[in-house]
Order: structure tokens, then C-alpha cells, then sequence
């Protein structure tokens, strides 16, 4: 198994979040989270990740920090960066030549469909463009795990549909195991496998 989470709980401020929540994603794996807003989807996503810890029950991870990549619902892009060495980023940080980083990371700019923004900053893109941009990022390092949080929030369906193919295409090739958070039950549909969250519990 990639990730195991057993009998998982999240209080705030003496409110529980979730409560006895059970997962478990092995290699190629590919499952959609769903629920309203506000119903923990966030909080369990950044336990999986490894980025919170529970307050109750514990996260097992089979792969190392570097093989988790979590994309947020906000892009979190460098604002002085262009949109190619934002893409970059991660492998850079991870010691890729810049040639190699560049070139991988403008082969996820144009497979997410931004063919013309590698000169960007991110103030001259929309929300929706930034958030490829974040993805792209992630995907460029060829993550082991992969956890992403309403990543077709700002975009239309169409270009929505294209980024979950995208997305469940390279986790595919690469037998990695992915996590997509969506409140759309039509991103959702697109999913093998599907985790309902709800107030204080998961099934």
C-alpha cells in the first residue's frame, strides 16, 4: 500500500472535523474525494499527505516526502517566477539540470493546454491558468502519490474534463496512486473509486 490511514480523527478548536475514517490507496490507484464545503475534504487530504496530524489514529506512508506531491485549492504559485520556472520548481528543488527541468516542465504547460503562457508571471494569468500551472508543477516531478484539492474548481467543464484526463493519464503511465478532492459530482463520475465525506465521518 502507498498510504494507509486508520481510525483517523481531526478535532479544532473542540470541534471534531472527522471521525474514525478509514483509507487505504495502493500503487495505481485513482479515487475521487467528494462532499460539500466544509466537510473535512481539505483537512483529510493534508493528513494523507503527511502535512497534519491526526488527532486521533495514524497515517502510514509507504513512499518519502519527495515521492508526495499535494497541490491546494490555491495555486500558491511564486509571484516572481514565470509560469515555465514556476512548472520547474520542484524538480529544481530536487536537483534536475535546468535544462532537463525546463523541458519537462514545459511538456506538462502544454499537455494541461497553456501553450503560450511560459513567459507569464502569474498576475497576468487567471485563476484557472495558475492552478494548471500548480499542476503542472506536480506533475513534472513524477510523483509517487498524488493529492489534489478541487483542482477543476476554477474552470469550465470542459477544460475541467481535459485536466482530470490529464491528470488520471500520467498516474496511470506512471502506477502512481492518486487522490483528486471534487465537488462536482461529474469530476467525481470520472473516478473508479469514490470517498464520501461527511461531517464527523467518512464512508
Amino acid at each position: 500500500m502507498i498510504l494507509t490511514g486508520t481510525d483517523l480523527g481531526m478535532t479544532y478548536a473542540g470541534r471534531q472535523v472527522l471521525q474514525h475514517v478509514d483509507v487505504a490507496l495502493d500503487a495505481g490507484e485513482q479515487c475521487a474525494l467528494t462532499g460539500r464545503s466544509g466537510s473535512g475534504k481539505t483537512t483529510l487530504l493534508l493528513m494523507l499527505a503527511g502535512l497534519l496530524s491526526p488527532t486521533e489514529g495514524r497515517v502510514h506512508l509507504s513512499v518519502q516526502g519527495r515521492d508526495i506531491v499535494y497541490v491546494p485549492q490555491a495555486p500558491s504559485l511564486v509571484s516572481e517566477l514565470s509560469a515555465l520556472q514556476n512548472a520547474s520548481l520542484g524538480l529544481r528543488i530536487r536537483g534536475v539540470p535546468p535544462g532537463e527541468a525546463q523541458d519537462r516542465a514545459r511538456a506538462q504547460l502544454h499537455a494541461l493546454g497553456l501553450l503560450d503562457v511560459e513567459d507569464s508571471l502569474p498576475s497576468e494569468l487567471s485563476g484557472g491558468m495558475q492552478q494548471r500551472v500548480a499542476l503542472a508543477r506536480a506533475l513534472a516531478v513524477a510523483p509517487r502519490l498524488l493529492l489534489a484539492d478541487e483542482p477543476t474548481g476554477a474552470l469550465d467543464q470542459a477544460t475541467g474534463q481535459m485536466v482530470i484526463a490529464v491528470l488520471r493519464q500520467q498516474a496511470e503511465a506512471a502506477d502512481a496512486a492518486l487522490i483528486v478532492a471534487t465537488h462536482d459530482q461529474q469530476v467525481a463520475e470520472q473516478f473508479p473509486r469514490q470517498l464520501v465525506v461527511e461531517p464527523e465521518l467518512v464512508r
